[in-house]
């Protein structure tokens, strides 16, 4: 992985979208208050300053100046630090309401630039769909990717990774990656991803968190055919057939999702 001149790094991934979602919505405010921000379901640390939904309202009202401030309720089912970009489609599902309630008609590149200036993933979930990812995060390359006959175990151990952290764990070259690698990896059968289909951050955060590294090899053990931590961590995930009943005996913080 390179380190790049602006402070960020090339990667090269693969995001796909699954079924877990938050819940946003706005409530208009009289033009002469500030925009203001509730929060529900899962706790939320930092300042609502740093919140991504209030950003994104930011960031229009500076084209848009008649844009009212708004309430913004946000009900959180996706946790923090758990690698599964919640608070970057929390900001790129923000810009799509506004553009929506108000009528700004902003189509979707340009959606997708006001996505880029909140975070790097962003602007994948403004198209949200299966995509090659590379540069910092922000070219999206569409691909060819069902999983919708599987089903999806997310494992959460109630860990935050810091992403900074993860980055500065690993190992800096001179090359960026161009997916090449990924790709075919990718394509190739899911049985044989095991083999082939590696995240990076695996083995630093592993070595700082041997949990993790418990909890996938529980999911093999469970009859996984595929097993990876998300991102930069600390979620788990395991890919398992139709036809294994994973309705019960599983712990209470193993998430099944059908695909």
């Amino acid at each position: 992985m390179r380190k790049r001149g602006d402070g960020y790094h090339d990667i090269a991934s693969v995001f796909y979208p699954v079924p877990l979602r938050d819940a946003l919505e706005i409530v208009p405010q009289p033009p002469t208050s500030f925009p203001s921000i509730q929060y529900y379901g899962l706790p939320i640390n930092g300042s609502d300053a740093s919140n991504l939904c209030i950003q994104a309202w930011q960031l229009l009202k500076k084209d848009f100046p008649d844009l009212p401030p708004v309430q913004i309720h946000l009900l959180k089912n996706i946790p923090m630090g758990a690698g599964l970009g919640g608070g970057s489609a929390d900001g790129a599902c923000m810009l799509q309401l506004l553009n929506t309630r108000y009528q700004l008609q902003l189509p979707e590149e340009r959606l997708m630039a006001y996505a880029l200036q909140l975070g790097s993933d962003c602007p994948f979930f403004i198209i949200n769909q299966p995509c090659y990812a590379t540069g910092r995060g922000e070219i999206l390359t569409p691909v060819q990717l069902d999983l919708s006959g599987y089903q999806l175990v997310l494992v959460h151990p109630g860990i935050h990774v810091v992403t900074g952290w993860a980055f500065s764990r690993i190992a800096i070259n001179d090359s960026p990656p161009t997916g090449t690698v990924l790709r075919e990896a990718v394509m190739q059968p899911i049985t044989q991803w095991r083999h082939h289909l590696i995240n990076d951050f695996e083995q630093p955060v592993f070595e700082a968190y041997p949990p993790l590294k418990s909890i996938k090899e529980d999911l093999y053990a469970l009859g996984a055919v595929y097993a990876s931590m998300s991102g930069s961590g600390s979620t788990i995930f395991g890919i398992f057939n139709r036809n294994i009943n994973l309705t019960s005996g599983l712990p209470a913080h193993y998430t099944v999702i059908q695909l």
